[in-house]
């Protein structure tokens, strides 16, 4: 019986489980790469899309990181504090904040991008060049049947 849950055991792991525990992992040691610069990986993600999405909504920032809004208000916090961030009403609805990132913001996000480049290259290393195409483009598709 012994080598019949050994066949049976795959089907009913969980794969929640094993993802929240690799995204756990990954973000731990993309911290511990931008640990020098003062930012978590969750706080340069935020700053990464601000510089592309100026002036977004705190919703539609959530929105693009997959983030519940009370979350995201939760971590914009310390980087808004740090004058990373501003926020300011949106002339169209003004219920609605606007985030900018400040210039002290882009800089810090410049400063961050050599050691967040090296937590890339670690990772690549780590799990393989060919993998971790593979796992992105996995990824990738996964997200985008599981947001449709």
């Amino acid at each position: 019986m012994a080598g019949r849950d050994d066949i049976e055991a795959p089907r009913f792991s969980c794969t929640c489980s094993r993802i929240r525990k690799a995204a756990r992992r990954v973000t731990q040691i993309y911290d511990q790469f931008l640990e020098p610069t003062g930012l978590t990986i969750t706080q340069f993600g935020m700053l990464a899309q601000l510089k592309r999405h100026d002036g977004i909504t705190i919703g539609g920032l959530a929105e693009k990181m997959i983030m519940d809004p009370t979350t995201l208000t939760r971590n914009l916090r310390p980087i808004e504090r740090d004058g990373l961030v501003r926020q300011v009403p949106d002339p169209d609805d003004r219920r609605a904040r606007q985030l900018h990132l400040t210039p002290r913001g882009r800089a810090a996000f410049e400063k961050a991008r050599p050691a967040w480049a090296k937590a890339q290259r670690h990772m690549e290393t780590t799990l393989g060049e060919p993998e971790t195409e593979v796992l992105n483009a996995v990824l990738d598709r996964s997200l985008a049947r599981l947001t449709a």
